[in-house]
């Protein structure tokens, strides 16, 4: 079994006084990660999927939870985003049944928090889980190992059931990209346009590594900026795709107010535009390997838990870099490219303007350094 880098964290939270949440898309493992840490442990399960279980944990009372609950310490709460009133459920569990940890995961990280937060407050702890990451492979097989399936990785990306059942990679992740994955967001009174919604996603999808342009979007899909800027609020906080802002400090010609869309798995963008041609052949591998990296990074520091804001940079005159990234005082500036002997110099109006920012130029041969503890 790959071991998840977040377990320990978890379990140096078990009965310290709050509930443990775990948010994250399905089928990214979060039930198996909570019930490794649970084998052995005396506990009780419930899951929203469940109606009699939904029904139980749904405007009760404490004599009730008392009775579910009986002399049980451990409380794993599945799928709780489909539980409605499940925050003032784990209340009632923390402040009056001292001696019982709650564990709960959900798949929809803006249902779920939109129920927890006002009951909640200042009694949890929270987790993200996304699909495994590289440097997780890496600690389950080895640095070189891993490296040689990187091309793999960048067309089937790193879902649990994919990297753990190799030739059924297209099948799963067709019915992950169908199914699983948007379940919750198509069930949602918001999404009134599925197929608006669908074509947004493959726009989304062809668009990675360039600046997206809602009203250009709106334009192209006949539809307002609003409704297009709503949709991809909702495929961030679904953990679908994540945003990249542009940096700006009133340099001179740095753009203000641009933004760059990636996914969070290639495997899942690549599913959505029906792509699974090899690396070395595909007309869009430069923006695959983008997408690799700071989705790669992005799950580094997060799972590292290093407070960093990421952004990319550019100019009107179209002078850019890919990352930059900001921990207190220090920055950082990466232009990634697949091909270790392309040149790259880094433009004078950054360098002259951040003259502090350190430089790094990654490529196939050193883009360990940034998903690994190894420099960074």
């Amino acid at each position: 079994m790959i071991k998840r880098q977040i377990q320990n964290q978890i379990e140096e939270k078990l009965f310290k006084g709050k509930a443990i949440l775990v948010f994250g898309p399905r089928q990214v493992g979060k039930s198996t990660l909570i019930k490794t840490i649970l084998a052995g442990k005396d506990h009780i399960y419930f899951t929203g999927d469940d109606s009699n279980d939904r029904q139980m944990l749904t405007d009760t009372s404490l004599s009730s939870l008392k009775s579910i609950i009986g002399n049980k310490n451990i409380v794993f709460i599945d799928e709780a985003q489909r539980i409605t009133t499940i925050g003032l459920t784990i209340k009632l569990i923390i402040d009056h049944l001292k001696d019982v940890q709650v564990i709960a995961t959900g798949s929809s990280a803006f249902e779920l928090a939109n129920k927890l937060n006002e009951p909640l407050t200042g009694r949890k702890y929270e987790f993200k889980l996304y699909p495994i990451s590289f440097q997780e492979m890496v600690n389950h097989h080895g640095l070189l190992a891993e490296k040689r399936l990187v091309f793999q990785r960048m067309v089937y990306g790193y879902y649990p059931e994919i990297i753990t059942k190799p030739g059924e990679e297209k099948e799963l992740l067709s019915l992950l990209a169908n199914s699983y994955l948007y379940k919750d967001l198509l069930m949602l009174e918001q999404i009134k346009k599925p197929q608006l919604f669908e074509k947004l996603l493959k726009a989304l999808a062809f668009q990675i590594g360039s600046e997206v342009n809602f009203n250009e979007l709106g334009r192209m899909l006949q539809t307002d900026n609003k409704t297009i800027e709503k949709y991809i609020d909702l495929l961030e906080k679904a953990f679908v795709i994540f945003r990249l802002p542009a940096l700006n400090r009133n340099v001179r010609n740095e753009i203000v107010k641009g933004k760059k869309i990636y996914f969070l798995d290639c495997g899942i963008r690549n599913a959505i535009i029906n792509d699974y041609t090899p690396i070395e052949i595909r007309q869009d591998k430069g923006a695959l390997w983008e997408n690799f990296i700071i989705a790669e990074r992005v799950k580094f520091l997060l799972y590292n838990k290093m407070e960093v804001n990421q952004y990319f940079w550019r100019t009107t005159q179209q002078q850019e870099i890919d990352l930059i990234e900001e921990e207190g005082n220090n920055l950082r500036a990466f232009e990634i490219k697949m091909n270790k002997n392309q040149r790259v110099k880094f433009p004078v109006t950054f360098t002259s303007n951040y003259p502090f920012a350190e430089l790094f130029n990654i490529s196939q041969d050193n883009f360990e350094s940034m998903l690994t503890n190894t420099i960074i």
